[in-house]
């Protein structure tokens, strides 16, 4: 539960969720609970470690079944992709009334080959036996993790992840914002948010930013985000002679101000994505966003603020897309965020449904296995 897409969603449903009714407790496979696990604990959760080693997948078993019998959970609710058909079986096997396996990406990452192939067939089979909804960040995470034909399964459909428009609606001063950055008062900056992942395609980023420094040495590039593969890419930067074009601003909680305050275009260059949320964001602020053809279509939702690109037009090609969207006209943020508000991506509409389907495990009306 550190800073990200898919956690930062799940903490804004959890701050909105009648606490009085539910409880949520989140089930984490790492070492450390996260940077939002004090605040899940004060809103009433809780965090509850099982460790997950790749060579002892029945120690996970055993410790995952034991949490499930002394919680004695209405839901389950997975969001770890091909895994959550173990996780839905084990919940079965505990007797979990709703079983949801929620699909945030188009990929794992992990690479393909024989026994990934293998791997994937059983938990697919293993979803579809044990699962009694499933939910997909777009129409393309659902075809990735539930076949071509999920329309067909009335478990399946897509619930776009919300976002709280509050902090968008902030004052932000933006001589403050760059200075705390040491970013030039008056530089061009182009901003980008995401863990330092295979996934984000920071190599390619980083091209980008090196053919767009080449037209405009004045050009600033703003990297929010941490990971493993941070420390290459700063070296990456170094060696292409840009490191000082690049601001790496790490993880960060503020991620609305500093796209207020310290953006003028937003790229994402994903190799894929479920979705592409902090696209959707950067939208919300006025930004002009160039992304990726592989980010799901959905991403676009205020009309004319996307550009997708194919990957391999090449970064020349990107870093004049994006000096050409830093040339245009910014989008009224007032009018974005209307339209994000009246929309499906307004956090309140996604907790609400989310809401109301844990109300079906409650009352008995939810389990369709």
């Amino acid at each position: 539960m550190d800073y990200g897409g898919i956690e930062t969603w799940l903490m804004h449903f959890l701050r909105r969720i009648d606490r009085t009714e539910f409880q949520l407790d989140f089930c984490y496979t790492h070492s450390s609970p996260g940077a939002y696990g004090p605040e899940i604990e004060s809103l009433g959760g809780r965090m509850v470690a099982c460790p997950l080693h790749r060579k002892n997948p029945f120690g996970f078993a055993r410790r995952f079944r034991a949490i499930l019998g002394e919680g004695r959970y209405d839901v389950v609710h997975s969001h770890a992709h091909h895994f959550s058909g173990f996780v839905l079986l084990l919940a079965h096997q505990e007797s979990v009334p709703m079983r949801i396996a929620h699909c945030h990406n188009t990929s794992d990452g992990k690479g393909g080959g024989p026994a990934r192939a293998v791997y994937h067939g059983l938990m697919r089979r293993w979803l579809r036996k044990h699962a009694t909804h499933g939910l997909a960040a777009s129409e393309d995470a659902a075809r990735a993790l539930f076949g071509p034909d999920w329309r067909a399964d009335t478990r399946f459909r897509v619930l776009h992840c919300g976002i709280d428009l509050e902090p968008f609606r902030q004052n932000v001063s933006r001589a403050e914002v760059r200075s705390e950055l040491g970013l030039p008062q008056e530089a061009p900056v182009v901003g980008h948010v995401g863990r330092f992942m295979p996934q984000k395609n920071h190599a390619f980023l980083i091209e980008i930013a090196a053919e767009v420094v080449k037209h405009r040495p004045d050009v600033r590039f703003l990297l929010v985000g941490d990971g493993p593969l941070r420390p290459p890419m700063e070296a990456k930067a170094r060696e292409l002679g840009i490191d000082k074009s690049v601001v790496f601003a790490g993880a960060r909680s503020d991620v609305p101000r500093l796209m207020l305050g310290a953006m003028d275009v937003f790229v994402l260059p994903s190799l894929w994505e479920g979705l592409g949320l902090a696209g959707v964001e950067a939208q919300i602020t006025g930004l002009r966003c160039v992304v990726s053809e592989r980010v799901p279509r959905e991403i676009a939702v205020v009309p004319d603020a996307v550009t997708r690109l194919r990957l391999d037009a090449g970064p020349a090609e990107w870093a004049r897309e994006v000096l050409a969207a830093q040339g245009r006209e910014g989008i009224s943020g007032e009018t974005a965020r209307q339209l994000v508000a009246g929309s499906d991506f307004n956090i309140e509409y996604s907790t609400a449904d989310l809401s109301g389907l844990y109300e079906r495990a409650i009352t008995g009306k939810g389990n369709c296995a």
